[in-house]
């Protein structure tokens, strides 16, 4: 496997403890500085005021419905924060930083919040794709990292890009499974299921193709709203998430942006006008670029759609809205996560290969 200089690529391989342990020890010193900023910078972010003793109830009701629904990640936090030398609740805490900022029912201006296309089938010629923004508050370019995950017993890997501790964000494995996620807001956000960020690692832990993760999916309740693009050398969908229920698109070019696409959900939609707007402008832009591009585009094409306005949302200062932290080129039937930290328009790519 290879990596580019600058995001550390971090061995995840054995035991679920284990593989926790090694990361933990392997950031330690950016974990713990990562929680001394204003508590893994949510002080920064959210509105009132932010300690571990408030979040603790929360984090504990999270904790229990992972270790029932998937027990392997459970440990494997548990190891992060052994080999990071940290509480516990705070390794938990990389894991639910989404979870616990929620959403707000008012308007708030935001320029991005993801925008992720795939291509697969036939029509492209066993060369399939999926690539996204990875928009989020925070400045979190300076905490990522990619994971390379092995797990004892079986022949799957795969690589996951991660920010500051967290188990899973989007990725792909040797099976030829990518994942991308997107945010929509929609329903109430609770701590009964896996976090969508958690459900994506154990998507990559067990599924071997679109199929196989769809039928994951339908076993999971996720604890709030999200949309995931699965891609596989066969087949490509989304699948949007609202209060328990989901609703698949499928096509051979989908793309997503930040409102439900699914006629379902769309009337239960809380994305507000400015975001709205932004979402749209968005999904007209990344349809037209994946179209513009050959079948065969390799993926500095796709970072040239990726890194134009709208779909690029540049550094405003501030550090409470969202931004393009990172962007990225999986191509799953090649085991290739391609990444550009930071702005993907001022950046370079650097390679990770199974």
């Amino acid at each position: 496997m290879t990596g580019g200089a600058g995001i550390p690529l971090v061995r995840v391989h054995g035991e679920p403890f284990a593989a926790g342990h090694a990361h933990g020890e392997r950031l330690a010193a950016p974990l713990r500085s990562f929680l001394g900023d204003s508590l893994a910078r949510l002080g920064r972010v959210m509105a009132g005021p932010v300690t571990l003793a408030g979040l603790r109830p929360v984090i504990a009701a999270h904790r229990a419905a992972v270790t029932a629904a998937a027990p392997e990640l459970a440990e494997e936090v548990r190891g992060i924060a052994a080999g990071a030398g940290i509480e516990e609740s705070e390794a938990w805490l990389f894991q639910l930083r989404r979870e616990i900022m929620g959403y707000q029912r008012v308007p708030v201006r935001t320029m991005g919040d993801c925008t992720t296309y795939a291509r697969s089938g036939p029509a492209v010629g066993g060369h399939p794709v999926l690539a996204q923004t990875v928009d989020l508050n925070g400045d979190l370019d300076d905490y990522l990292a990619v994971l390379d995950v092995a797990r004892p017993g079986t022949g799957r890997r795969s690589l996951v890009l991660s920010f500051g501790g967290l188990l899973g964000y989007l990725g792909l494995n040797s099976d030829g499974l990518a994942v991308g996620i997107n945010l929509v807001l929609g329903g109430d956000w609770g701590t009964d299921g896996l976090p969508p960020y958690l459900a994506v690692r154990h998507l990559l832990d067990t599924a071997g193709s679109v199929e196989e993760a769809l039928e994951v999916l339908a076993g999971l309740r996720l604890t709030s709203s999200r949309v995931l693009t699965l891609c596989d050398p066969r087949r490509a969908v989304w699948v949007e998430h609202l209060d328990g229920e989901y609703r698949v698109g499928e096509a051979a070019t989908p793309v997503h942006t930040n409102h439900y696409l699914h006629p379902d959900f769309t009337t239960r939609d809380q994305i507000n006008v400015f975001a709205r707007n932004s979402s749209l402008r968005r999904l007209d832009a990344g349809t037209a670029g994946l179209a513009a591009l050959p079948p065969d585009a390799g993926p500095e094409e796709h970072f040239a759609v990726l890194a134009e306005s709208p779909i690029r949302v540049p550094d405003s200062g501030d550090i409470r809205r969202e931004r393009t932290v990172a962007a990225v080129v999986m191509l799953p039937a090649r085991g290739e996560l391609h990444v550009r930290p930071g702005d993907p328009a001022l950046s370079t790519t650097q390679v990770f290969r199974l």
